[in-house]
């Protein structure tokens, strides 16, 4: 066991890698060791790890850009300090000291020849904080793979480091059902060969590229990449051979997926990139096709999206909903968001957002798409985007949309 109390002075803050690429060794000796260590503050993003949600002292002070996997416990519990910031925004917090980055914790892959080390699937915003945090320490895991975009870590650059052997963390999976199904059926009409694609992971982006593979030649880049882009890549649809940028490769800052994804990220033409990149507008103003293609839990009837709250708790993030929505409807392609028409008894698409918290403003958004259909948002006046947004919501909760239009006018 790595003894942290050599490196972390006191009331130094601390940071670590994400989702797969999250060093749980080196996190689970922070939580075993707070006691010795005093309070602390700590920022982390998407997190499966059950113990520190379960088992999170009071010393310890999570902040994150968003309640996101078992984050949304802690948020749940009114313990998560929430940074609502756009991803892109991120590397300008490390740089500019607004979240802890004295002493970052990294899982990498094992040295090459050089001695130097790949931050593997999980770039993202680890590459931006590591050069402003003047302590690292790696967890050098055997398994991880070492994937190419972005410049190695040279060992010396670590100041301590734990070897392990052990299987990435695979993402929890559903399986798209029937609603999926049919609302990524609706979403594949929107999109056009040559299209380049950005998406985040779960049912609904895996069912809606299951739906692209009768499309030619399309793009990828994105914050995330999952399963679904191998079935893609084997079929030959996903050859990014019109990409404006990054011809012929897809873009991305994480893996989140399998087993079989991760070992298979060598043979794909894959480049991991910051968040600088891959999310920065520079970047994205050059893709001109690009499809933007986002979830919500909510939509009012203007076009404003919620993708953060759900009675009253914070289960979602801005994160680079707003990046790529902008993008595509400034200067790409277009605008696209996506979500069920219902969310148990209640629609999704109401007269005002429920939660009150906007996510994404009306005029980002291009086309939302329900299980019922599309609505196109874009050159809308107010009342026809009403119009076409209640013509997608449930038919049984059309009426009361109706008259709710009908009272504010």
């Amino acid at each position: 066991m790595i003894d942290l109390t050599r490196y972390l002075a006191p009331g130094a803050g601390v940071w670590w890698g994400q989702a797969s690429a999250e060093p749980q060794p080196l996190v689970h000796a922070l939580l075993d060791q707070i006691d010795r260590l005093g309070p602390r503050r700590a920022f982390c993003g998407l997190s499966w790890d059950k113990r520190l949600t379960r088992e999170l002292p009071e010393t310890l002070r999570l902040v994150s850009y968003g309640g996101l996997g078992e984050l949304r416990v802690l948020s749940r519990a009114g313990r998560l300090d929430v940074l609502p910031c756009h991803y892109s925004a991120l590397p300008r917090m490390f740089a500019e000291g607004h979240l802890p980055r004295d002493v970052g914790f990294v899982q990498v892959s094992p040295p090459d020849a050089d001695g130097t080390c790949s931050l593997g699937v999980g770039v993202d915003y680890a590459a931006d904080a590591v050069r402003h945090t003047p302590v690292l320490i790696a967890e050098i895991n055997q398994r991880m793979p070492a994937t190419v975009g972005t410049p190695r870590i040279p060992l010396s650059r670590f100041a301590a480091v734990v070897e392990t052997d052990r299987p990435l963390r695979q993402a929890p999976e559903r399986p798209p059902d029937s609603t999926d199904q049919a609302i990524a059926r609706n979403v594949a009409q929107l999109v056009e060969d040559g299209n380049t694609l950005q998406m985040g992971v779960g049912p609904l982006p895996s069912a809606v590229l299951d739906c692209l593979v009768g499309h030619r030649d399309l793009g990828f880049h994105s914050g995330m990449i999952s399963d679904g882009i191998l079935r893609l890549v084997d079929k030959g649809v996903l050859t990014g051979a019109r990409k404006e940028i990054d011809r012929g490769v897809i873009v991305t800052g994480a893996a989140l997926g399998s087993t079989e994804l991760y070992e298979r990220l060598v043979e794909l033409p894959v480049e991991f990139r910051p968040a600088s990149y891959t999310h920065a507008p520079a970047t994205l103003s050059h893709l001109r096709s690009l499809v933007s293609i986002n979830s919500a839990i909510e939509v009012d009837l203007t076009g404003q999206v919620g993708a953060e709250v759900r009675r009253g708790v914070l289960i979602g993030a801005v994160g680079g909903q707003v990046d790529f929505s902008r993008a595509a409807a400034l200067t790409g392609t277009r605008s696209i968001i996506a979500l069920r028409a219902r969310s148990g008894a209640q629609s999704t698409i109401r007269p005002a957002l429920e939660a009150g918290v906007v996510t994404t403003s009306r005029s980002d958004v291009d086309v939302v798409v329900t299980e019922y259909g599309a609505a196109h948002l874009r050159g809308c006046d107010l009342v026809e985007r009403a119009r076409r947004l209640i013509a997608i919501a449930a038919p049984e909760h059309q009426e009361a949309l109706e008259r709710a239009t009908s009272d504010r006018s």
